[in-house]
Order: structure tokens, then sequence, then C-alpha cells
């Protein structure tokens, strides 16, 4: 177990830990007063090192799907709970990866009007990223992330052990989250993380120290702006883009992967549009290409992603984008574009001529 960090909050402070052996030292201590929710796969997975922790009192295993976490399934949850004595001083474990944490966080925070939580992240997103800031983001019918709540768990544990078992795709995500952080931290970081890519996917070590150091870079954001308001609404680049993309293609393109585009799309646009620098995009981009490689040339239909960019809830009125991009120092800052006719071309071009000749 390597040393932690420690997150301040409107609730107090929180740690992350580090410990590649978490599952298994939670599966030999289980904890009589834990109410657990398991992705069902990583009961699947981990079946042997978490025979003691599925077999305990309170057991609820979750499909992770966008389903999962509609406020329609909820009702079933809080009966599970009730039905297995859930008091306000028991804590709710979740295991698993993103939607898991927005399940028990929004449970954490309405169940009795408030009962701890614990988090074992098992995807690289919710290790590099989401697993600190607190946030829930619950679907209710069709408006997506509509409902959700500030409650940081009372720990994180984090063991990069279960990155083993995640296709390609799923690594490829999280490592697009983390470009993004290191971006955002500036050109220094950014060269860092691009120097050590390929290390990422075969050295455990560099993993590790990589994701320390993007929750580091975003531990200094969310401590001055715990509730999105102003600093650390610079965590949206590439995701105005990515999410559009997203959408534009029925989720063709994995939400990490998407995001990789539109760290690319990024740098570009700031580039043409004038408040960046070409020779930063030249830099950012081979080792962005490398992480969307196959994904150059999946259609995106320009309709579909301008119709989706028109919704993103950073925006502020009518006929604009609010974006992220990077300046010409490569630091990030937002601004209000408007998504003119010179607008539409430039992603057209992006999209069609300049994404699928990624090196």
């Amino acid at each position: 177990m390597s040393d932690g960090l420690t997150i301040q909050s409107h609730k107090g402070p929180y740690r992350v830990h580090f410990d590649v052996d978490a599952l298994e030292r939670l599966n030999a201590s289980v904890p009589d007063d834990a109410h657990f929710l398991v992705d069902a796969r990583v009961a699947d997975l981990y079946r042997d090192q978490m025979g003691n922790v599925l077999a305990s009192r309170s057991v609820l295993l979750i499909e992770a799907t966008e389903a999962a976490k509609s406020l329609e399934r909820f009702p079933a949850y809080v009966e599970h709970l009730v039905a297995n004595g859930l008091r306000r001083d028991h804590v709710l474990v979740a295991i698993g990866g993103g939607i898991l944490q927005d399940i028990t966080c929004f449970l954490s925070a309405t169940m009795l009007r408030g009962v701890d939580w614990r988090f074992y992240p098992t995807t690289l997103l919710a290790q590099c990223d989401s697993c600190i800031g607190s946030k829930s983001s619950i679907n209710c019918g069709d408006a997506k992330n509509i409902l959700g709540t500030f409650t940081p768990p009372r720990d994180i544990f984090l063991s990069t052990r279960f990155l083993a078992t995640l296709d390609p795709r799923e690594i490829r995500s999280g490592i697009g989250e983390m470009l993004k952080v290191h971006m955002i931290a500036g050109p220094a970081d950014f060269a860092a993380i691009a120097e050590s890519y390929e290390s990422l996917w075969t050295d455990p070590a560099v993993m590790e120290a990589t994701i320390r150091r993007a929750l580091e870079i975003k531990q200094g954001y969310i401590e001055k702006d715990e509730f999105d308001t102003g600093p650390r609404l610079v965590f949206n680049l590439g995701h105005s883009f990515g999410h559009a993309i997203e959408a534009a293609t029925d989720f063709a393109v994995p939400h990490g992967i998407a995001v990789t585009i539109g760290l690319d799309m990024a740098g570009w646009m700031s580039w043409r549009l004038g408040s960046g620098r070409e020779d930063y995009w030249r830099t950012a981009r081979p080792v962005l290409a490398r992480n969307y490689a196959g994904y150059q040339s999946v259609p995106v239909p320009l309709d579909r992603f301008l119709a989706a960019l028109a919704k993103d809830k950073k925006n502020v009125g009518q006929g604009s984008a609010t974006l992220i991009l990077p300046g010409p120092d490569g630091r990030v800052a937002r601004g209000v574009h408007a998504v003119d006719q010179p607008f539409r071309h430039l992603c057209a071009e992006f999209l069609d001529e300049v994404r699928p000749h990624a090196p």
C-alpha cells in the first residue's frame, strides 16, 4: 500500500488509498454494517477474490448500464436496502465503475437523509478521474444526468489490479481522460504523459503514478470549486465535442475515446479560430491520434453533431457554443463562440478531412 491523498470537501476530508490488495483486504474482513452495491460483471470476474463479500448479508448486484442509473430503477434499490435493515450508522460500499458510483453516491445522499459510502473503483475512467469530486449524475425519463448531488465517499480504495480485466477500449477511454487532465495542467504535464504513453500499457507502476498525478491535478481544482461553478469547468475540455461525437454516432465511439478526439478537435479549432497556436496542436496531436486509432473514419454526421453540440448544458445562449479551448500558451480557457456558417465549416473540415488523416 502506498501513501494516499486527502481530499478536502464540504463534508470534511476523505481519503484515496492506493492499494493493489484492497479487494482482498475487504474480503478478509467484511464489515458488519456494510451494504454492498456491486457491478455484476465485476462479481463474475472476481468471484474467487470476493466470496465473503458476495455472501454477506446485504449485496445488490447491478448490471452497469445507463438504464441502471435511471430514477425509475431506484425504488428497487431502496426496497432492497430497507429490507436489509439499512440504518444511518451503516455504510454503503460501491464496487464498480462510474455507473455504480453514480447510483451509490445518490443513494448515500438521499437514503435516511444521509448514509456514508465507500468506493472501490474498478475502471480506469473511475480511478483516474470521477472517483474524486463528489458528484453523482442520475437519468430521469429521457433527461440524461439531470439529477444529482455532491456527496463525497468516506474513503476510496484504488487498486490497479482491476485494470487487468478491462478490454483495450476501456483502457483507452481512461487514458483519454488522463490526457485531458494532463492537458489542463499545462504543456509540461502533457509532455510527460505523452512520453510515457506506451508504458501505461505495460508497466503497472507507471500507470499508478499517472493515475495519482491525474488525481493530484484534479484535487487542486475541486478543492477550490467543489460545486462546479467556476475553475472546475475547465474539466469539460474535449467534452463538448466528445459528447457531440458520441451522440452523432449513436455511441459507436466510447466515451473516453470520443473525448480524445474532442481534445484533438479543441486544439485544431483553437488554432483555426485564432485563439491558439498551430505548433501546440501539432505537438499534442500524435499521442491523441494514437489513443483514438481505429476511430478516425467512423462517420460523424455533421447535422447530428451540431444538434448535439447545441444541447450542451454549458451553453449560455441560442446560436452559440461554450467551449474550453487551449490558448496560445497551451493553458485552457472557456469562451463563447457563435455557431455560424464559418464555425460549421470548420467542424465539417475537422471531422471529414483532418480527423481521418490523424498520424
